[in-house]
């Protein structure tokens, strides 16, 4: 039986794409090329292409039975032709989770051992002690967890500190629960979960029900020493009223790698404000994130190859 033929959504050749020299594949780099090619594929990688070029190729692709995508995060690829069509959707969970965890950690220490008056005072030459704070025993709120929640979590956990998850569904079965975990609470708890965090991470995918989750109504209960981290996707939580938290103290800080509207516009607030840790996107981008990424496509190309069922299946609907 002759191997599944990928088409390849691309808008740059890249050198990852030598990893897939033993398969066969076509590339497309815009809308129209993508419909023409899609007739003869089985499979779809969505590397970096658009929605758009996307769209062409599932209409065009009467045999198209699995489309993978290198990303975690669906909420700029999904639309209703797509949800509707019986194809596989399998994305990119874990491949950049450990980073992110790395980067929420750092951030934690950044404002917990006040890292921008370290490198303030030494770039000015001046020699002024200061307190410092132990995160052990602090408390961590994961908004959204699933894969990088638990990158999150595990490494949190390790410093010391009590770590509590926000999740849509709770495993009824303790057994089915993470032991890193002090306490689950349902979506409906939010702001109960807010009030008694060191530390509130974003992990949550991007959907109908979690946009601006996060708003006026929650920075208003959180603690004033509070810290939002955000590694999930930027819509999850409402900007302005997050710099109206930040700007009025009535937070202490935030660590960002995503935002609402990207890049950030030259003169964006968040660019000045002392008390933001800003990464332009950037947190998951190891020296081979690209072939991280490439790799599971090919775990999950052999398994397409041979019938077995397909990691990282994407409830359409849901859009995670």
């Amino acid at each position: 039986m002759p191997k599944p033929n990928v088409l390849v959504l691309a808008t740059a050749e890249q050198p990852e794409f030598q990893m897939l020299a033993d398969i066969p594949h076509t590339f497309c780099n815009d809308v129209a090329a993508c419909a023409d090619a899609a007739g003869d594929c089985t499979a779809i990688l969505q590397w970096n292409g658009t929605r758009d070029m996307l769209r062409a190729a599932l209409a065009a692709g009467n045999n198209v039975r699995w489309i993978h995508s290198r990303s975690a995060g669906l909420d700029n690829m999904l639309f209703p032709e797509l949800i509707e069509n019986p194809v596989i959707l399998t994305n990119g969970r874990g491949v950049f989770s450990a980073s992110l965890g790395e980067f929420v950690l750092a951030a934690i220490l950044y404002f917990a051992k006040d890292f921008r008056r370290m490198i303030r005072n030494q770039s000015e030459g001046r020699w002024e002690p200061f307190d410092v704070e132990e995160i052990s025993g602090q408390i961590v709120g994961i908004v959204g967890y699933g894969d990088i929640g638990r990158a999150v979590a595990t490494r949190v956990r390790a410093m010391g500190m009590r770590v509590l998850a926000l999740r849509r569904t709770i495993p009824a079965n303790p057994d089915d629960r993470d032991p890193v975990i002090e306490r689950y609470l349902p979506a409906k708890h939010l702001k109960e979960m807010l009030a008694h965090c060191d530390y509130v991470v974003a992990t949550a995918p991007l959907t109908e029900e979690t946009r601006h989750m996060i708003s006026d109504a929650e920075f208003a209960v959180m603690k004033t020493t509070a810290v939002i981290i955000n590694v999930g996707r930027g819509p999850v939580i409402d900007e302005k009223a997050m710099i109206q938290a930040l700007t009025s103290h009535r937070i202490k800080g935030a660590g960002l790698d995503v935002f609402e509207n990207e890049p950030l516009p030259p003169g964006h607030p968040l660019f000045s404000l002392e008390n933001v840790l800003l990464s332009p996107h950037c947190a998951d981008h190891t020296a081979d994130w690209h072939q991280q990424a490439m790799r599971v496509f090919l775990e999950q190309y052999a398994r397409f190859e041979k019938g077995e069922t397909l990691q990282n299946i994407v409830n359409k609907r849901l859009g995670y």
